[in-house]
């Protein structure tokens, strides 16, 4: 009997030692559910880094630089979903809201975001729903690359303008534009106020050059336009000069 257990301890301390050595650990758990309720779903890489979001409103991300997290107030009205790089930085994402206000007025809208490395919006899919207006538009953004504009630079930036006088931050603004170090709406795709549609096409400072309109009445018109937004050359049906 001795020497059974004997044996019997040998043969344990033999597998755990193997175990030990190999890193064995328990088998990849594969579930499967018809339904599941969460507030927030983290997707991470085996080292933790987190690449995907997704979220309820009261749980919602700030967003993320380089592997850091930071705070975004402006968010909480939203639920939706994050996408983070490998570096653990955030690269666009899907966020939406819908409600009535206390004074019985609409606040909707969504947005879908690609952003450029450790930058901002290069492509944006959006539609906002208001008591003022309702529109739904493609946006493709010229953004400057990190290293002549980070983030951080945007937000001092923010704070610069702030502690300006209000006729001031104009010029301000116009300053940094000028300098390339601000982005730049380039093509937009989308509806008018007065129910058109129209495809605005924009120089390297965001000042719309040309544009192609359909009124809510089916009248299509090319303009161009010189850089102080004055109409140069119309073309157009009764005119195709």
């Amino acid at each position: 009997m001795k020497t059974f257990f004997a044996g019997a301890t040998t043969m344990v301390a033999a597998l755990a030692a193997i175990f030990a050595l190999t890193g064995a650990r328990e088998p990849v758990k594969h579930e499967q559910f018809d339904e599941i309720t969460v507030g927030r779903i983290n997707i991470v890489e085996p080292d933790g880094t987190k690449r995907m979001v997704i979220s309820n409103r009261a749980q919602f991300p700030g967003d993320f630089q380089q592997g850091k997290e930071r705070s975004r107030p402006d968010r909480r009205e939203f639920a939706g979903m994050i996408f983070i790089n490998e570096e653990g930085t955030e690269n666009g994402g899907f966020i939406q809201k819908g409600s009535l206000t206390a004074d019985g007025k609409v606040s909707s809208g969504l947005s879908l975001t690609f952003d450029r490395f450790r930058q901002d919006q290069a492509l944006q899919l959006i539609n906002n729903d208001s008591a003022m207006h309702q529109f739904t538009g493609i946006k493709i953004n010229d953004v400057p690359n990190f290293k002549v504009t980070s983030m951080e630079d945007i937000d001092q930036f923010s704070k610069e303008a702030g502690k300006l006088p209000e006729a001031e931050q104009r010029a301000y603004w116009q300053k940094l534009s000028n300098e390339g170090r601000l982005s730049e709406n380039r093509i937009w795709l989308g509806n008018t106020r007065d129910k058109g549609s129209s495809l605005q096409l924009k120089d390297a400072k965001g000042r719309t050059r040309m544009m192609l309109l359909v009124s809510a009445a089916g009248q299509a018109e090319i303009l161009m336009l010189d850089e102080n937004g004055k109409t140069i050359k119309t073309i157009s049906a009764m005119n195709r000069e």
